[in-house]
């Protein structure tokens, strides 16, 4: 099998939260979604799983972060500076928050944070290793 990551996040509103990952360009996986859980695919190496608070206390005990807090950051790599600004767009008119932290733009690397309904970070970025200070030494 080959190496893949799935990430669970616990989420207040199933149905709100699949909507606004399928605008962000996630696909939902219907064989691994219920009422309690959406199965959302960003690549053949990438899956979340969006986890209603039940689902989610099936697998831990833990305490959910408080509100407003973050304790994690996950990053996707776009093809493009546009799609980047894209998905940020798509974050903020689908109930979560775009440029939570300040756009960062170093010429080769471009990248707008956002948060998803349920306050989780998702970095998006354009990188052009190319054009990296030092990339013609290599």
């Amino acid at each position: 099998m080959s190496k893949r990551i799935f990430i669970s996040l616990p989420v207040n509103d199933l149905s709100a939260s699949i909507a606004f990952y399928k605008a962000l360009g996630f696909e939902q996986n219907l064989p691994f979604s219920d009422d309690t859980a959406a199965g959302m695919i960003w690549s053949e190496a990438i899956h979340v799983m969006l986890l209603s608070h039940a689902k989610w206390r099936s697998f831990t005990e833990l305490p959910l972060p408080p509100a407003g807090t973050a304790g994690h950051m996950l990053n996707l790599s776009l093809d493009s500076r546009e799609a980047v600004d894209q998905m940020n767009q798509a974050a903020a008119a689908h109930g979560g928050r775009a440029d939570v932290n300040p756009v960062q733009d170093h010429g080769f690397m471009y990248s707008r944070d956002l948060a998803d309904p349920d306050g989780h970070l998702w970095g998006a970025f354009w990188m052009d290793p190319a054009a990296m200070p030092g990339a013609d030494r290599a």
